[in-house]
């Protein structure tokens, strides 16, 4: 096999909702505020796994252990675990202010270090993003604000809109504003420190943990007002973690990739519909390609896709 897919793994959040049925047409679990889907993970408790095995292959993590040179590259890293979490996030409410640790500081705090990006397909008319610190903000200014409504006038807010991309290295102060839904690509680590929830409570009246010490040691102080990234080309970053490349193909065109072998690709639709071979993938869907692939042609519908495409990390 050269392509595979997987099955998403759902996540309830308080600040959660059921944007991605009426999005993308998913089948959501329950009832509840689902805020998170996993569309590639090899988490210990939270694994993807195959829509169609590939023998004795079922999971993701099956694939990186047995097959791992054949599907993910040449290039591949010598880790336990495939190295990136690929997310969507249905962000109705905001998220808490929060901050992932530097690998330095991850170890110290006995967390995992996360840089991530995001990258918006739906945004609301006034959605926005909390990202960094505003000019002047010291961190003594930061430390007096913790816990009163004046942290929110501290950090720099953005306005949102699809296709937009906001790199976030780790130590990055942030929150995502209600309103907003993306696709977010991170270094495989699920370890978040909150500063602030906005003072929110769950149905049972309970607040969500706070990490204040573990915050002030992982955020980067000196972080000040970062902008949007402004793709070159098709490339949109390329870090030791991913890299990411966004693609436009136009009704009546084609894009060919050519693998060497080096690397996977993980292509998802932000907008319209493409072919590979006899397979159609529309708006939402996500599908891995091994690295020793032959050649492959993507073709779009008649209205043309907008892809964002995944591969390993570039140093």
């Amino acid at each position: 096999m050269s392509l595979y897919t997987f099955k998403p793994i759902y996540q309830e959040r308080i600040w959660g909702g059921r944007n991605l049925e009426t999005l993308y047409k998913r089948t959501l679990p329950g009832t509840g505020k689902i805020g998170e889907s996993w569309e590639l993970s090899d988490r210990p408790e939270a694994c993807s796994e195959l829509t169609e095995p590939d023998g004795d292959n079922k999971t993701l993590h099956d694939l990186w252990v047995n097959k791992r040179k054949e599907v993910f590259g040449t290039d591949a890293p010598d880790t336990p675990r495939f190295p990136m979490l690929l997310k969507l996030l249905d962000c109705v409410e905001k998220l808490s202010v929060q901050v992932h640790p530097p690998a330095a500081v991850a170890a110290q705090l006995k967390g995992e270090p996360k840089t991530e990006l995001w990258y918006f397909l739906h945004t609301e008319k006034d959605a926005n993003i909390y990202v960094g610190l505003k000019k002047g903000v010291t961190r003594a200014d930061f430390e007096k604000a913790i816990g009163t409504p004046k942290l929110a006038d501290l950090l720099q807010s953005l306005k949102t809109e699809p296709s937009q991309v906001m790199f976030l290295p780790s130590g990055r102060i942030h929150a995502i504003g209600a309103g907003n839904v993306i696709f977010e690509i991170q270094q495989n680590s699920d370890t978040t420190y909150r500063v602030d929830d906005w003072n929110r409570v769950d149905d049972k009246g309970k607040a969500r943990a706070l990490h204040i010490q573990e915050s002030l040691a992982s955020i980067n102080f000196n972080d000040v007002e970062p902008t949007f990234g402004q793709p070159h080309g098709e490339r949109v970053i390329e870090c030791p973690y991913f890299s990411i490349y966004r693609t436009f193909i136009f009704p009546g065109e084609y894009r060919t990739w050519n693998s060497d072998g080096s690397s996977f690709q993980y292509h998802f639709v932000a907008q319209g519909d493409v072919k590979q071979g006899e397979r159609e993938f529309h708006t939402g869907d996500g599908w891995l390609v091994s690295a020793d692939a032959p050649r492959y042609d993507l073709q779009p519908g008649k209205e043309g896709v907008e892809l964002v495409t995944i591969q390993l990390g570039n140093d």
